[in-house]
């Protein structure tokens, strides 16, 4: 019996030193990735998102554990002691992150030229609350908690709701072709069930991320489609085709010729052809950019030349943007699965295909987003793109680089996605003004459900 009390003893001791271990782990890689060559980037990007995105998470399950971790016996209980203590000592400097993302978004704006005044979010009324977060701020509520819901509004914008949330409220049609490669040509449309179709709203197309050789239309960006999809817009995600068994250009050229659709459709789904904006991360990211830089490029556009594919604003997140830079193993993935040749043997593709080697007198509109630790994709390639952008465009540009936020840190629904998300938004809708694009009608709460239509 004894001998039994000792094992579970032991091995009880040993869950807090555990946690502790993947915890400090998870905290160091989101201060200073540990592994940043790919693709073993991918695990250490995906352990430190949880740090860095939901340190407030891990500070409860690391608290717990130190305490369980004092009751353990011998070693256990002074290596699960140091190493919870260590990771809440790192999760304590990245809890204050999102405020500071949100400094850097609103500096970024600023830079850009957009108005203070200008945002997606509440202030006064609930025109564009969702309905859950309208619910919370109803009549019953006392004068004195209004005033502490009203300025947790302002601290953070409301509505951005998870994604499948967001996706099941939003999503109208699903699955339109837009070209012959069966589901890798096909295509979503986003917008309030209340939109008028006449109504001419600004759109937004959204690229899916995946290393341009996975991924899919549904379950990314989608507290930003949303979020603008509540606000009036109307949105498209897209899929493309997707290596290896489709190489270089194929995956570009797809989101033109969903742009051809857009310019052509999108009307009939009560959008407006003459205003379309971009977005996508990592690959989508770099596909968004690209496509916003070679507008109406034959190379890119076989056999629909004629097609005005040029674009009024791209948000690239975390792309890729100079294939001739390489500092994280990404030649290896571009060479042996993406485009099949080297750099050194067909230098004139990889330029091409590089956004911040792109940028000229026609480049509309950017505001630029990476987190200042990605361990996947260097935030040296979006300094290269917002280099050269602010050399020679002569269009706005905004450059938002996010402290310790991790590649694909908008999956989630946190505070910093909701910032970049109010962020982009505002962007967006200045360059629509500016451009002068008729007045988007806001939300109005509870927008209803509907079967999704299947579009063939």
């Amino acid at each position: 019996m004894a001998e039994c009390e000792g094992v579970a003893s032991v091995r009880g001791g040993s869950v807090p030193v555990l946690v502790g271990a993947l915890g400090a782990a998870a905290v160091t890689g989101a201060y200073r990735p540990l592994l940043r060559r790919w693709p073993l980037s991918i695990p250490n990007a995906l352990l430190s998102a949880i740090a860095s995105e939901k340190p407030e998470v891990l500070v409860g399950a690391h608290a717990l554990a130190a305490a369980v971790a004092l009751r353990s016996p011998g070693p256990s209980r002074v290596a699960g002691l140091a190493l919870n203590a260590g990771a809440l000592l790192g999760l304590a400097g990245l809890l204050g992150d999102a405020r500071r993302s949100s400094d850097a978004l609103n500096r970024a704006l600023h830079e850009a030229g957009v108005p203070d005044d200008l945002s997606g979010n509440v202030s006064g009324d609930l025109s564009a609350v969702s309905t859950d977060i309208a619910g919370e701020l109803s009549a019953d509520v006392p004068a004195g908690r209004w005033a502490g819901l009203a300025e947790r509004a302002r601290r953070r914008p409301v509505g951005v709701l998870p994604g499948r949330v967001a996706r099941r409220r939003y999503r109208r049609v699903a699955d339109i072709s837009y070209s012959e490669h069966g589901p890798f040509g096909t295509l979503d449309v986003w917008h309030r069930m209340d939109l008028p179709l006449d109504g001419r709203a600004p759109v937004l197309l959204q690229v899916h991320g995946g290393a341009w050789s996975t991924g899919d239309k549904v379950g990314q960006a989608e507290p930003l489609l949303g979020y603008f999809a509540e606000r009036g817009w109307v949105c498209v995600t897209v899929n493309y085709r997707l290596a290896p068994a489709a190489r270089w250009p194929a995956m570009v050229v797809d989101v033109k010729r969903a742009i051809a659709w857009v310019r052509e459709h999108i009307a009939g789904h009560g959008g407006d052809p003459d205003f379309i904006a971009i977005t996508g991360g990592s690959a989508g990211g770099h596909l968004a950019a690209l496509a916003a830089l070679s507008a109406n490029d034959p190379d890119y556009q076989p056999g629909f030349a004629e097609v005005d594919t040029s674009l009024a604003a791209a948000v690239p997140l975390y792309g890729v943007h100079d294939f001739t830079r390489d500092r994280q193993g990404l030649w290896q993935l571009l060479e042996g699965k993406i485009i099949g040749t080297s750099y050194a043997a067909d230098g004139h593709t990889w330029r091409q295909a590089s956004p911040a080697l792109r940028v000229g007198a026609t480049t509309p509109a950017f505001f630029v987003v990476h987190g200042s630790t990605d361990a996947i994709v260097g935030v040296e390639q979006s300094r290269r793109l917002v280099d050269a952008l602010r050399a020679a465009s002569p269009s706005p540009v905004g450059y938002a680089e996010l402290p310790h936020a991790q590649h694909g840190f908008d999956a989630l629904a946190s505070a910093r996605t909701a910032y970049t998300v109010d962020a982009v938004y505002r962007f967006l809708t200045a360059v629509h003004q500016r451009a002068g694009g008729p007045a988007v009608v806001a939300g109005a709460g509870q927008t209803g459900r509907k079967q999704v239509d299947a579009g063939r």
